[in-house]
């Protein structure tokens, strides 16, 4: 079923600028005529990332949350590394934290072949209230004209088409035209503000790219803070601007009451929610602590599904067909108050055409949760709920 532009609440990109200038804030941009194609899989997704960086030719920006010494990692590490021989100014960013039990030589030989490697957040006695905060963007930058974003991290997990627990559910983003100036923006921010040297992607690059398509796209910054929430904020207004359906897969559900009141107004005024979430995860307390949000849901008439046979990871939520944001962002409270994220939010009839059907494919692999099986859950599961539910801030 197809629904009409014109017949939408509100115009969710004239809320967020009016919400950006408000709060005096660059965390959302706004940018038009660019092109956004759907990478299915994580297996498309990195076939396409890496045949993009070995034709490379000025500059690649990377920044990732986990680089895991596997054979992605590998592969990874080998595009960097040749294109850096061959005289491409190649960047990485990575997460101390996230990248704990990759070893320091991974990074050395790298650094040996002329990648220039910053690690966010490196630990330090000087600076323990800052441990918490980590840099789970995951993006790359080729030439200053082409980025690549969304959920995956550089691992073989990540790699897969969804047909195993050892390899993963997730989804990316291949987006051209004037928006990919703001990714770049954002990768040097982090650069100089971790201490980097110089201005990465600088050197020889061409100016903002040409517009490349019809969609209109908003990059979201999604920054530590304790008080407001970008990324949360742009969600919600996502769901109030809701006419007929709001589409959400995510793999770690912990939003607070904020998130869950505007999902159940929505269903109030009569649009349909659908939300898949993970049978499995591979962090299974968040798993737990998730199910004490679905209770107000379920009887509201929310449609909840949990995917089969794979661990989901993809981040995505589609509005009326048409808007869909996508990106790093969990729906949980770390990714709204501690963590650097980017989102990307596009407003495209032939995009969110593309994401329709990754909704469809979805759920015929996932199994509805009936609000009977629900209310039967036994005594101890409910009790764990409860009691891990507190730790859903910090997690």
């Amino acid at each position: 079923m197809k629904f009409s532009r014109r017949k939408r609440r509100s115009s969710l990109f004239s809320n967020l600028r009016t919400l950006s200038r408000s709060q005096r804030t660059l965390d959302v941009a706004h940018f038009q005529g660019n092109r956004v194609s759907l990478l299915l899989h994580g297996g498309d997704f990195f076939a396409a990332l890496f045949e993009a960086m070995h034709l490379a030719t000025t500059a690649i920006c990377a920044e990732f949350y986990i680089i895991r010494p596997d054979d992605t990692g590998k592969t990874f590490a080998e595009a960097l590394m040749a294109a850096a021989v061959r005289g491409v100014e190649v960047s990485l960013i990575y997460d101390s934290i996230g990248c704990h039990n990759t070893p320091s030589s991974y990074f050395q030989r790298l650094e040996a072949a002329g990648v220039r490697c910053l690690s966010f957040n490196k630990p330090s006695f000087t600076k323990l209230h800052w441990l918490d905060i980590r840099d789970h963007r995951k993006l790359v930058v080729i030439d200053g004209m082409t980025a690549f974003l969304g959920g995956l991290n550089v691992g073989d997990e990540y790699t897969g088409y969804g047909e195993s627990f050892t390899r993963w559910r997730d989804v990316g983003i291949r987006l051209e035209g004037p928006a990919v100036g703001e990714v770049l923006r954002l990768f040097r921010l982090t650069w100089l503000q971790e201490g980097g040297a110089g201005i990465p992607g600088l050197s020889e690059q061409p100016g903002t790219p040409d517009p490349a398509g019809e969609a209109d796209v908003m990059i979201v910054n999604g920054t530590p803070h304790h008080t407001r929430s970008v990324i949360r904020s742009s969600f919600r207004l996502a769901m109030a601007g809701a006419v007929h359906r709001i589409r959400i897969i995510t793999p770690y559900f912990a939003p607070g009451p904020r998130v869950v009141r505007s999902l159940l107004r929505a269903v109030k005024s009569g649009v349909k929610v659908q939300l898949i979430v993970p049978s499995i995860s591979d962090l299974p307390l968040i798993l737990l602590m998730s199910r004490a949000y679905l209770a107000p849901l379920l009887k509201a008439g929310v449609e909840i599904f949990e995917r089969q046979e794979t661990i989901l990871h993809a981040k995505v939520m589609l509005i009326d067909d048409y808007w869909v944001t996508l990106g790093s962002a969990n729906f949980d409270f770390r990714s709204f108050h501690r963590n650097y994220e980017i989102n990307v939010i596009i407003d495209s009839r032939e995009f969110g055409a593309q994401v329709r059907s990754l909704f469809d494919e979805e759920l015929e692999k996932s199994r509805r949760v009936a609000l009977s099986e629900y209310v039967q859950r036994k005594w101890f599961v409910r009790f764990l709920e409860w009691l891990l539910r507190p730790l859903g801030r910090f997690l």
